[in-house]
């Protein structure tokens, strides 16, 4: 983060990723890095990594180091300039909010799925909240309007693959955590710049908060917590800029 300034371009994040994973013993990264400033971390995947960052931007950094075939899997977003501006730290914190929430949920015994439901729920209040959306919650679930501004799952099993083998139902019953298990929880908010019909502001931020958690028997363990992820521990860690 605090490498990140405006003026330098998303590949050589990229570069920077890439050099600090080859300096592990056998480490590499476990899939294509995504560095995302703008309305580029409005789009899933984005990998062509060729934009010069921008004053104002957020930055979103989808990143994995594979290390003796185990994998990580971490996303961050953060702003390039130090500062969040209003609407990017509104729709930030509400996503922050979301993701502690459901990694609170990990536990031996909760289903699966309840993830998933409980993202779509939290997130869609947080859009109604902001002017995002309009309307009745349960009608806007039923009709999945939150997808025009979160499309993809709360998260997957990770381990010796990234995306790792793990059924979560065994036909209609959904599974539940156990320990030992390793998921991502990664919600977001993307707001694409042509969107219609929203607030002021909000054109062109995309926000997505990843961890990798692990199932112990009493509850969980965020095996990436040391990489900071609230607003505070992110605006003070980019006051100073490694030129």
């Amino acid at each position: 983060m605090r490498l990140t300034k405006p003026g330098i371009y998303e590949y050589q994040i990229e570069a920077m990723i890439d050099s600090v994973f080859r300096k592990v013993d056998d480490g590499y990264s476990a899939y294509n890095t995504i560095v995302a400033s703008g309305g580029d971390a409005t789009i899933l995947h984005y990998t062509d990594n060729n934009k010069q960052i921008e004053d104002g931007d957020l930055v979103l950094i989808d990143a994995g180091c594979e290390h003796r075939n185990y994998n990580g899997d971490v996303t961050r977003t953060f702003p390039a300039s130090g500062k969040f501006t209003e609407p990017q730290r509104v729709i930030y914190q509400i996503v922050l909010e979301v993701q502690m929430a459901l990694i609170q949920l990990i536990q031996p015994g909760t289903k699966i799925d309840t993830l998933n439901h409980t993202a779509i729920d939290l997130l869609t209040d947080g859009m109604i909240r902001i002017g995002l959306l309009n309307g009745k919650k349960d009608k806007l679930i039923e009709e999945k309007a939150y997808r025009k501004f979160y499309m993809h799952g709360i998260g997957h099993p990770i381990g010796l693959d990234v995306h790792d083998v793990c059924r979560i139902r065994d036909g209609e019953i959904f599974r539940t955590f156990q320990p030992g298990m390793i998921t991502t929880v990664e919600p977001g908010i993307y707001v694409a710049a042509d969107t219609e019909e929203v607030p002021d502001g909000f054109l062109g931020i995309g926000v997505r908060i990843e961890d990798d958690v692990l199932v112990t028997k009493e509850g969980h363990e965020v095996l990436t917590e040391s990489v900071p992820k609230k607003i505070e521990d992110i605006e003070n860690l980019m006051a100073n800029h490694i030129n």
